[in-house]
């Protein structure tokens, strides 16, 4: 039974471990029940959604457009004050940016309201330049104007063991360059059972996937799009688990030296009170022996 209880105890602990193959990433598919990924890589450029807001730049010879459609960047620089309204709070981002409406529309300085939804930033670049050029056509001294269009504070989150919100800082970003951003997942990370909660098209979508697989840079949970919901869950045990097998060793040595003394304390225990029932039960039967003579 001692031996039963100390393999059994050996067994739990090293099963608790957390191992490289489960926290290690590109491994090769059909190793480890690793699964494999078709090639469905197909990346879209992000279309412009209702709620989004838009910083936009126009470029311009003249000094009086520039100034016009570009207040508040003043001395900064068009390079400065993007980055100020990405890392600030909402009210920089109302003041010098324009907000898509339900509809889809922006309000622009003398062109008026501008249907922009389901358009990409370059699609909206273009149709901007056409707004604007067909407009500024008519003023004497008109100069060729262009324009940028960038769409703020583009965010994906992570919940789950290692929660936050983070900014999406170029057109493309990819899982692992995601993961670097927030540091990397946690030890006792899942990484076997990652969800990811999109949105597109007005339909919102779960998908789950295996990221340790090496599949996943052909498949379509490659690149991270703004709004991105990742779930990530806490390996089943973590509060026995072990990182590694050292460790591993270590709790299984103590936990081993632990059951020995507990096993002596009570076998020394019931080793007395057998000595004493047994000395009792003979003096009983020698008195009784002698009343008879």
């Amino acid at each position: 039974m001692r031996k039963f209880v100390y393999l059994l105890i050996a067994v739990f602990a090293l099963a608790s471990c957390v191992t490289s193959r489960k926290v290690n990433y590109l491994q090769e598919p059909g190793k480890h029940k690793i699964p494999s990924y078709a090639d469905t890589l197909d990346f879209e450029e992000y279309k412009v959604r209702p709620d989004d807001r838009l910083y936009i730049y126009v470029y311009s010879l003249d000094e009086n457009v520039m100034k016009m459609y570009n207040a508040g960047s003043g001395s900064q620089g068009r390079s400065q004050m993007l980055q100020q309204m990405n890392s600030s709070g909402r009210n920089t981002n109302e003041l010098y940016s324009y907000l898509v409406d339900k509809e889809g529309y922006i309000d622009f300085p003398t062109l008026g309201k501008i249907h922009v939804a389901g358009l990409t930033t370059r699609e909206t670049k273009q149709k901007m330049e056409q707004e604007l050029g067909s407009l500024l056509k008519e003023i004497p001294g008109y100069s060729t104007i262009s324009v940028e269009v960038t769409i703020l504070q583009r965010t994906y989150s992570l919940i789950g063991v290692k929660s936050g919100r983070y900014t999406i800082q170029k057109e493309k970003l990819t899982i692992f360059e995601a993961l670097a951003q927030m540091g990397n997942l946690q030890t006792f990370s899942d990484r076997s059972r990652v969800k990811i909660i999109r949105e597109k098209d007005g339909q919102t979508t779960i998908r789950e996937f295996d990221l340790r697989s090496k599949d996943i840079i052909n498949s379509e949970f490659y690149y991270i799009e703004p709004n991105d919901i990742i779930y990530v869950r806490e390996l089943t045990g973590k509060a026995f688990g072990i990182t590694n097998a050292s460790a591993g060793l270590a709790v299984v040595s103590a936990t081993l030296s632990f059951g020995v003394f507990v096993y002596t304390i009570v076998a020394t225990g019931i080793n007395h009170v057998n000595k004493y029932y047994g000395s009792s039960s003979s003096n009983g039967g020698s008195t009784a022996n002698n009343g008879g003579q």
